[in-house]
């Protein structure tokens, strides 16, 4: 079946529908609609479907509803902001410096770009099909024999919604301790100890605030948030050279390239560089994450099955370049590295700006890294509200109905926003308690969210030879196979890798507790499951698709439509 536009012909593989000449005839005006004719009570029946993405969206199963107003700009930007190097590595700079020095920091960001392309391309292969709000997670349905749907589904779809969730809280966290720590820069200092040390209740507080603000701004109406996010991507790449210039210029006693390039510590205290090296692939591995992100916005997109992913996989390609390209920076400007670690601020990266800006300097270029990581949030949100309204219109959720809403007003999914906001604000409560719980939820975000893509991949190859899988436009052709290995071998290793604990001897205060919150998660999820869940849930629902219609049955075509 052919889907023509103006600006170009995008083809969908399938069976084509009994007596599509008259089911979809093209209207002289170049407008598309749906129209029968051989029913004599339905002869200027007509059913509006506004462009080539909403005609897919009726042929999967689906009945549009949200508005399309992203563009390939903007499309492109909400990719590279929603990864949002600039906020993501100063937050996360510190880990691999401390695990395995500066070369871990810098190779294992290399490396870990080169597999987040593989798994990114892996995927936008396979939304290509199916670009729908629910990203991997709907694309399930057709990879996977019916039987099987619904528990692929729910686990696809739990471990998807709440790294999403996890990886959305941690960033307002981050963000609220970005902004303490320039409140700790800005305090006067006795004996070298600053005045003003923030609280955990402090940080929380804070942190909800964030997630209230993201929340409001994601309650938009497409066609604004469009506009905002077309600035997000530009704002980051042009901060992110600035600043690389400003450190370079302003840092004295920058070290050697040797030093940059070369020097492995065994700071984990695990008895070998090479496991402490590993360890390092934490910073990429938080922040080179949520690839599907761009695909749960596809039902607001144009041409979302070939936007969506090349914007995918050029976000990892810019991101990638900028994000070495800081790591490389803020390791030569690591002038005292001992003192710098020990920041009172608690991030490595602030001091360094501050040690090469002064207070006045180092402030503006902190700002630009809190701008850019609040970009990041908002766009993360986005993701996981447009997931969590693709989850509740399939009943994942209690009180579904609520949830599944999409305001009359902005034409958007707003009480999904603020389950996202109440469900997050709930995770950085914990932090007020306990420290340790707060981050092992954080560390899930990545291995979670990973793991959701490369389940929907395995069983793609798995059960290809017994489900019948249209490709869109975007195929890898031979090359898919072995990327689809290569992501599927470096998620299964590194998920190992993100699950240890960072520093030996391993004790209360520094156990990498994310294993725990794994365990706890699969082990309720599973007991929901069973407890009831498999009765009510039945995977994405969707309706009967035209190509299941028998042609004698043209009412039923256009009974999901509002009639003129």
């Amino acid at each position: 079946m052919d889907l023509s536009s103006d600006s170009k012909k995008v083809s969908i593989s399938g069976p084509e529908p009994a007596n599509s000449d008259t089911i979809f005839p093209v209207a002289s005006n170049g407008s598309k609609a749906a129209e029968v004719s051989s029913h004599p009570h339905n002869q200027r029946a007509m059913a509006t479907i506004a462009d080539d993405d909403d005609r897919l969206l009726v042929r999967i199963g689906y009945t549009p509803v949200l508005q399309r107003h992203f563009s390939r700009w903007s499309t492109v930007s909400y990719a590279i902001s929603i990864l949002g190097v600039l906020g993501s590595v100063p937050a996360t700079f510190g880990s691999p410096m401390a695990a395995g020095g500066p070369a871990t920091a810098v190779w294992a960001w290399f490396i870990g770009s080169i597999m987040a392309y593989c798994i990114a391309s892996s995927v936008a292969e396979l939304v290509s099909a199916y670009p729908t709000a629910g990203g991997m997670y709907y694309v399930t349905k057709h990879v996977v024999p019916p039987e099987h749907v619904a528990a692929w589904a729910w686990i696809i779809g739990w471990c998807n919604f709440l790294g999403q969730a996890a990886g959305v809280a941690s960033l307002a966290y981050t963000i609220s301790q970005m902004i303490l720590a320039t409140a700790v820069m800005h305090s006067s200092f006795a004996e070298g100890e600053p005045s003003f040390v923030p609280t955990a209740l402090q940080t929380v507080l804070l942190a909800i605030l964030i997630l209230c603000l993201f929340g409001s701004i994601c309650s938009f109406p497409t066609n604004w948030l469009h506009r905002i996010i077309l600035w997000f991507a530009p704002i980051n790449i042009i901060a992110s050279i600035c600043i690389c210039i400003a450190l370079l210029i302003l840092t004295p006693n920058k070290q050697s390239a040797t030093w940059v390039f070369t020097t492995v510590t065994d700071g984990s205290g695990w008895g070998s560089k090479g496991f402490s090296f590993l360890l390092g692939f934490l910073s990429v591995a938080w922040t080179m994450t949520d690839y599907d992100g761009t695909t749960h916005m596809s039902e607001e997109t144009h041409d979302a099955a070939i936007r969506g992913p090349v914007a995918i996989r050029m976000a990892i390609l810019v991101s990638g370049v900028v994000g070495w390209m800081l790591t490389v920076t803020f390791c030569f400007c690591m002038s005292d590295p001992e003192a710098i670690m020990a920041t009172p601020t608690g991030l490595p990266v602030a001091q360094i700006f501050f040690n090469a800006g002064g207070k006045t300097g180092g402030s503006v270029m902190w700002f630009f890294v809190i701008l850019v990581q609040f970009f990041t949030g908002c766009s993360a949100m986005l993701a996981n509200a447009r997931m969590a309204w693709a989850f509740a219109r399939d009943a994942a959720f209690p009180f579904s109905e609520f949830w599944s809403k999409v305001n009359s007003i902005t034409n958007t999914p707003v009480n999904a926003v603020w389950l996202v906001v109440i469900f997050c604000s709930c995770l950085d409560l914990i932090g007020i308690g306990s420290t340790l719980t707060i981050i092992a939820i954080f560390n899930i975000t990545a291995p979670a969210l990973d793991i959701s893509y490369v389940a929907v991949i395995i069983a793609h190859r798995w059960y290809e030879g017994n489900v019948k899988f249209h490709p869109g436009p975007f195929t890898m052709g031979k090359w898919s196979k072995p990327i689809n290995a290569i992501a599927v071998t470096w998620v299964c290793f590194i998920s190992v890798v993100l699950f240890f604990p960072p520093t030996k001897p391993v004790t209360a205060t520094n156990m990498n507790y994310a294993i725990c919150v794994a365990g706890f998660i699969g082990l309720f999820s599973m007991m929901w499951w069973y407890a009831g869940a498999r009765k009510t849930y039945s995977g994405p629902r969707t309706n009967d698709t035209i190509d299941m219609l028998p042609p004698e049955d043209p009412e039923a075509i256009l009974s999901d439509y509002d009639l003129p």
